[in-house]
């Protein structure tokens, strides 16, 4: 039942959404989207009404039932989880997961497709004692095992490069060489690495002759302020409006996508990071 004080609420809320997006941000060369889990606390519908208010494109990282909410705003699930059975830690690099993320995927890999998402994510895992080339070994042979389902349906794998400095120790996956070494034996179209900056920032720097460099193997780029994973402001190091250019001038086609955590008001936080990355 909707009741009178849910339609005020409502009403307060669409309010203070509109008049935080009052100005409208100009479209850029960059398809910009923001990532689910680091606005859990505001409503899905409002957070993508939000969305189209200052420009974005998708929301990133849903799950599947999540999936077609975008859509009832023109917009699109951007990146999706469409295998729980690899996680962070447990992942690619271990044959023994292979069995069980390949069923995942012939189930979810479809269900993206049939909902407009054009990404999946995709992990390694830790290490756990794995040499880096026995991982990337392993981590090819499961690759070249989804590599298929992707390709016939349409949607791009993207193996996710994280830290193991600060957030994620252990983790495989954290320098892009690497990454990319893999992506050259799996040599598909429709598996790529997710760059996420804000964990490259933090092992290797030198971002922008990286993307550079390599943007051929990458499928998705997510940002994030260093140090503290906040704003994409002056409180941190990482000059966004430069990496944004950089990619926007190697014709980068994929989205570039805002996970960060905002430490102030989160709205106005992510207009302004879109505003700043629009170019």
């Amino acid at each position: 039942m909707i009741t009178r004080r849910h339609l005020l609420g409502s009403s307060l809320s669409l309010a203070a959404t509109a008049s935080v997006a009052a100005k409208p941000v100009p479209a850029g060369r960059l398809k910009q989207s923001v990532s689910r889990w680091c606005y859990q606390k505001i409503p899905l519908d409002e957070l993508c009404a939000f969305a189209v208010s200052i420009g974005l494109q998708g929301i990133d990282l849903l799950q599947p039932d999540e999936y077609d909410v975008p859509r009832r705003h023109g917009l699109r699930c951007t990146m999706g989880y469409a295998a729980p059975e690899m996680t962070i830690s447990d992942g690619l690099n271990r044959r023994e997961n292979h069995a069980a993320i390949e069923r995942a995927f012939r189930t979810g890999i479809p269900r993206a497709a049939r909902s407009g998402v054009p990404n999946v994510i995709a992990f390694p895992g830790n290490r756990r004692g794995l040499s880096d080339e026995e991982g990337a070994a392993n981590t090819v042979a499961g690759l070249n095992r989804l590599k298929r389902i992707a390709e016939d349906h349409g949607v791009t794998i993207c193996l996710e490069l994280l830290n193991s400095k600060v957030d994620h120790p252990d983790y495989m996956a954290d320098h892009t060489a690497w990454g990319v070494a893999v992506m050259e034996q799996v040599n598909s179209p429709r598996v790529k690495l997710l760059y996420d900056a804000y964990h490259m920032q933090i092992m290797e720097g030198d971002l922008i002759a990286t993307i550079r460099k390599n943007i051929g193997w990458i499928g998705h780029i997510h940002t994030g302020g260093v140090p503290g994973r906040h704003e994409l402001n002056e409180t941190q190091e990482v000059n966004w409006r430069a990496v944004a250019k950089a990619a926007a001038d190697m014709n980068f086609q994929g989205y570039f996508a805002h996970e960060f955590v905002p430490a102030g008001a989160p709205l106005p936080a992510l207009r302004d990071a879109v505003r700043t990355c629009t170019v």
